[in-house]
């Protein structure tokens, strides 16, 4: 009897480094789209002038 729980106990042992990691997975996740956010928020003013630069060129030379 004493086998069964020891392999329980191997068994639930094995299981925490994959919740370990898989908490870390989604943390990291998180706030790698934070970063992303945040990024694409500052890109989005330069893309506007950029576009505004390529509107306005297209116009002078046709």
């Amino acid at each position: 009897m004493t086998w069964i729980y020891a392999a329980v106990a191997l068994g639930v042992a094995g299981l925490v480094p994959l919740v370990v990691l898989t908490a870390r997975l989604l943390v990291s996740a998180r706030r790698l789209a934070g970063e992303i956010e945040r990024a694409a928020s500052r890109l989005e003013p330069v893309r506007d002038r950029l576009r505004a630069a390529i509107a306005a060129s297209g116009r002078q030379e046709g």
